[in-house]
């Protein structure tokens, strides 16, 4: 019973941290921003935010990297070699490897 209610305290206490830090930079942004409108401030930098179309396939590359890596990782692991060397190192390789890929593919595009 006393691992449950720690785990649940735990969970409960990563949650509210979480919650409590966007909380405060939301709040804090919405501050700055009205006393920026209240001194006369132009507040359009922080509207002409530009969103790029290769984030996304940024980090669906890297999920599939970590992936492969993790699926390589478990067939080493079968093959004798270390668990835990298996899995990092191949999760690590071709996670570098997918963001490398992705690099040359937002060079060739722009």
């Amino acid at each position: 019973m006393d691992e449950v209610v720690r785990d649940v305290i735990v969970s409960i206490g990563a949650f509210a941290a979480i919650f409590g830090i966007i909380y405060v930079y939301l709040m804090t942004r919405h501050r700055e921003r009205m006393a920026m409108l209240d001194r006369g401030v132009e507040v359009s930098p922080f509207n002409s935010v530009k969103h790029s179309n290769f984030l996304t396939l940024k980090y669906g590359m890297l999920s599939v990297g970590v992936a492969i890596g993790m699926i390589m990782g478990s067939v080493l692991s079968d093959y004798g070699m270390a668990k835990s060397t298996s899995f990092l190192s191949m999760i690590f390789l071709f996670g570098g490897i997918s963001l490398i890929l992705n690099h040359i593919i937002t060079r060739k595009t722009s």
